[in-house]
This record gives C-alpha cells, structure tokens and sequence, in this order.
C-alpha cells in the first residue's frame, strides 16, 4: 500500500505539501496541487483516516443513538441522519437501545470512547447520569425526537399537538365519542407530551378521558396489543383506540383481529408515525405523520455546526393529520370513467 512518502516522491513534493493538498489548504500553487492528485490516483493513495484523526482531534464520525432501530419511524430516521452526514462529510456509528435506558448508556460510552465528534440520542428516558455529564462536559450534542428537559442541548423534533387537536376533531365529526390512547412510556418526552396533547383535544369538545380509557404502552408492539385487549374487555369499550406510536397500533390490530373484531365497524383505530405498512393494512390506518426525514437531516446539521464552532438551534417542525379509513370515514369515490364513443 502506498504511503504518503510514495505521493510526494512521485510528485515531487514534500510531504507537507501532499498534506496541505489532502486536507484542502488554499497555500498550494495549482501546478503542485495537480502534481500531488495525480499521484495519488496512480499510485492508489488512501489516508489513514487513524492516524489523521490523532493529529487533527477528530474523526469525522457521528454517533447515533435511537431508541429502536425495528421501529420503522427510527429507521427511516437513522437513514437520513446517514444520508446527510455522508453528504457533509462524515460517517455515522448507530447504535440501538431497544428501549432501555441501559442499553443506551452502553451505546453512548462506547461511542464516548470512540471519539466520536458529536453524538445525536433519543433519550429513552429523562434521568441517564451519563447523558447528563457528557452534555454538561460540553460533548457536541443534539437531541433528536425526544428529548431531556432542562439539558442545555439543542433540540430537533416534530409538534404533533396541532395535529393530534385536528386528529380529534376528525373523530367527533365521524360521531365518535369514546375514545381511549394507548400511551408510551411516561418517562419519555414523547409519551407524556402525546398523552397530554390527546386529553386536551379532548377537553375542547367536552369529552372525558377517563382513567380506564389510558392504557400505558411501551413503543412496542406487545404492549399495543395488550392494552387494546384490556380495551375491549371494559363494559363499554370506546370507540376508538388512538395508539401514541406505529408498533403499538400494529399490535392493536393484532388484538382487534384476534377477537374475531373489524375495524371500524367494531371499533376504530388511529396512530401517531405514520409508515408506508398503514397504506396497506385493510383497512388502511389513519395516523399521524412526522416529518422524519427532514428532522434527521436537520439534527446532523445542527450537531455539524456545534462541532465546527458555528451556533446550532433547536428546530420544531409540525406533524399533520393523514386521513385514511380506519376510523369509518367515508371511502373516496372512484373517477368517473368517462364513454369514448
């Protein structure tokens, strides 16, 4: 494998010159900038992105920690994350807490003692020691999705609140008027901020959410079913089962189905992330859709200017309402097929 003594023999050059080239420094004349490129395509020269790292402090790698990779709203988002990165520059590290805060601080000092350049986490939870002290050590962070309250760290997440008061609204005017969340985990922000934004809506049409009508999830599919079957065994089962997150919707149809049940015709169903699956469910699911991609490529470029000294911000942008037939609305009509004779 050639080194860069080889490059600068064969261009002509001094070492520090093939340097100042591969690193992009404006003090090299354009004879001796070609020179060095040339050789290093000849010759196959690839850097030693190591080594470079130990003089420059920095790796050119994020860390990425997401709080389930099987969730497809995580996954979608990890690709965009990736996909920006790449085209900024550097490279991504994942790793996938599967919901536990344990796993993520196993995930977070790994990436710590990679030396990473800056890290992007879903906090699975608001009270991780570790996270804490890396972002008080002033580590470059962003907090993507979900976030720890009262951590000086930029934040990049979507606000469903308007879309969940649109969500309910669609409901009271289908003529539903029991209706039930299954939430995610309280210790999350994303849970309590659904939960929270639910009752409210609810509040401005007059109608309860009574104890009975929570049902506490965990993001994950299992739970989704679970709730929905404790759901459906009240006196009065609700109307509709608003599920705070895909999995679980996915695990309440489950149960739905597992009861010899229909949706809507025995109860309706609605989830916040929508996923393409939705489109092809029978019926296909009302939901609630983030902005995923542009949410992941706006945390690394907030992450990337912590990192290169430029002042980051925090960015919100608005989740919407999609509308589908899970909830008895009414099917769309088919084009008029017009006679061409």
């Amino acid at each position: 494998m050639a080194s860069i003594k080889d490059v600068a023999a064969s261009a002509g050059v001094s070492v520090a010159t093939v340097s100042r080239v591969l690193n992009g420094h404006p003090s090299v004349s354009a004879d001796a900038r070609e020179r060095v490129l040339a050789a290093v395509a000849a010759l196959g020269y690839r850097p030693n992105a190591v080594a470079r790292s130990l003089r420059t402090d920095q790796t050119h790698t994020l860390g990425l920690v997401i709080s389930d990779v099987l969730n497809p709203y995580f996954t979608e988002l990890a690709r965009s994350v990736e996909e920006e990165a790449r085209a900024l520059g550097y490279s991504v590290i994942i790793g996938n807490a599967d919901e536990r805060p344990e796993l993520q601080d196993h995930h977070v000092r790994n990436l710590l003692d990679r030396r990473i350049d800056g890290l992007l986490v879903s906090p699975t939870d608001g009270g991780s020691p570790l996270m804490l002290d890396a972002a008080r050590a002033g580590t470059p962070m962003v907090f993507v999705d979900r976030w720890i309250p009262g951590v000086d760290v930029p934040v990049v997440r979507a606000d469903g609140r308007a879309a969940v008061r649109d969500l309910v609204a669609h409901l009271y005017g289908l003529g539903h008027r029991r209706l039930a969340i299954i939430a995610g985990p309280a210790a999350t922000t994303t849970g309590s901020e659904r939960v929270e934004a639910f009752r409210a809506a609810l509040a401005e049409y007059g109608l309860p959410l009574p104890d009975a009508c929570i049902g506490q999830g965990d993001f994950q599919a299992e739970s989704g079913r679970r709730v929905t079957e404790g759901f459906l065994d009240l006196p009065q089962p609700p109307d509709v089962v608003f599920a705070a997150d895909n999995l679980m919707a996915l695990g309440a149809l489950d149960a739905v189905r597992a009861r010899g049940l229909r949706v809507p015709d025995d109860i309706a169903l609605a989830a916040f992330d929508d996923i393409p699956w939705f489109v092809h469910t029978d019926p296909p699911v009302t939901a609630i859709a983030q902005p995923t991609g542009e949410l992941g490529r706006a945390a690394v470029r907030a992450l990337v200017d912590r990192i290169e000294g430029r002042t980051p911000r925090s960015v919100t942008l608005p989740a919407r309402l999609v509308v589908r037939r899970s909830c008895g609305e009414p099917p769309t009509p088919s084009p008029v097929q017009r006679s061409t004779t």
